[in-house]
């Protein structure tokens, strides 16, 4: 299986509950002045998780995103889903 993704493009996350893998970063955008990013997971799954995203001065941080702002930052990534992100 062939990797759409550049070694840079690629996060390991883990769960509380100790499940781990890794995901591509599909791209990050703009819901209401906040960024969020949407990652792939790479595991075979057909997966997409979204988190808040913040550039940090090395880095970024993934942040959890609260049920009623989940909507929002849902209904935007599936309306850009059909254009690179």
């Amino acid at each position: 299986m062939t990797n759409k993704y550049s070694d840079d493009q690629i996060i390991h996350l883990e769960f509380d509950d100790g499940v781990e893998f890794d995901c591509g970063i599909m791209g990050i955008f703009d819901v209401e002045g906040k960024d969020y990013i949407a990652l792939e997971a790479l595991d075979g799954s057909e997966d997409v998780y979204l988190y808040g995203y913040k550039a940090t001065e090395d880095d970024f941080e993934l942040e959890d995103i609260d049920e009623e702002t989940f909507e929002k930052v849902a209904a935007e990534f599936e309306s850009l889903s059909d254009e690179p992100l």
